[in-house]
């Protein structure tokens, strides 16, 4: 049975058939799904989809294009939304040097206000960090997080990098990219991180894997990953997803054999 750990089911790019989704990735072996949430609004649709079906959880957080939205008022709403029974983590936040949209500082400013948010609730966070590799690290070498209770979702530094976090003992989220054939960075990332220490994701609406990159991606595609990682691992298949499986639910639900 395969977690997934990072999706975005409250998109609108489900509008139009989320409940047949939803159905058919219950009939077709995923187990459990975290909803990441990016906004304020987007808070309030995880927390309800999580509400509605038995087997999503919810991460609350604000994604760093989106803090312009905070402030000391809409923060704490947000706080008090993370201690709901099925919020699992504090996600996803963290640093986006891409798109921009936020000034650095800002960013840097409201990235370490809910690293401290999920130390205090004792919650494990998801991280975004998009050309931002030396900020994101310098800013979690200071929060010093607690070993177990990071994950780099959507993975796109360096094996360097990788190990940096490895040895602070953080997770790292593999998706759909893995897939593709000019994703030589992370697949040597793959072969070198050890399966304890992954997480399998989509990230969809987004990031589609091969062969339906393109399109709409959904946890449906996960095999794709899946069958990719056990590749370049040279393992059996059921092996990644029985691994993963207990990692992410050590890591969300704290039910995971310790290792």
């Amino acid at each position: 049975m395969i977690f997934e750990s990072h999706a975005h089911y409250d998109d609108k790019a489900f509008d139009f058939d989320r409940e047949k989704v939803l159905a058919l990735c219950k009939e077709q072996g995923i187990e459990t799904i975290v909803n990441v949430s990016a906004s304020l609004q987007s808070i309030k649709s995880t927390l309800a989809l999580a509400e509605n079906y038995d087997f999503i959880y919810a991460a609350v957080g604000i994604h760093p294009d989106e803090v312009g939205e905070l402030n000391e008022e809409t923060f704490a709403w947000m706080r008090k939304q993370c201690e709901h029974p099925k919020a699992v983590a504090v996600g996803e936040i963290g640093l986006d040097y891409y798109w921009d949209k936020e000034g650095h500082e800002t960013q840097k400013y409201w990235f370490c206000k809910q690293l401290d948010m999920a130390k205090e609730l004792a919650r494990p966070v998801i991280i975004h960090s998009r050309e931002a590799a030396a900020d994101t690290l310098e800013v979690l070498k200071e929060a010093q997080m607690p070993k177990g209770r990071v994950v780099l979702h959507c993975f796109s530094y360096t094996i360097e990098m990788a190990q940096e976090y490895l040895n602070m003992g953080y997770y790292i989220g593999i998706g759909g990219v893995v897939t593709f054939k000019n994703a030589k960075k992370l697949k040597e990332v793959v072969k070198m991180v050890p399966l304890e220490r992954i997480l399998l994701e989509t990230d969809c609406p987004y990031l589609a894997p091969e062969p339906n990159r393109g399109k709409r991606n959904s946890s449906l595609n996960l095999p794709y990953v899946v069958e990719a990682i056990a590749q370049l691992k040279g393992i059996d298949p059921e092996e990644v997803i029985d691994t993963t499986n207990n990692n992410a639910r050590r890591f969300y639900l704290k039910e995971g054999r310790q290792g």
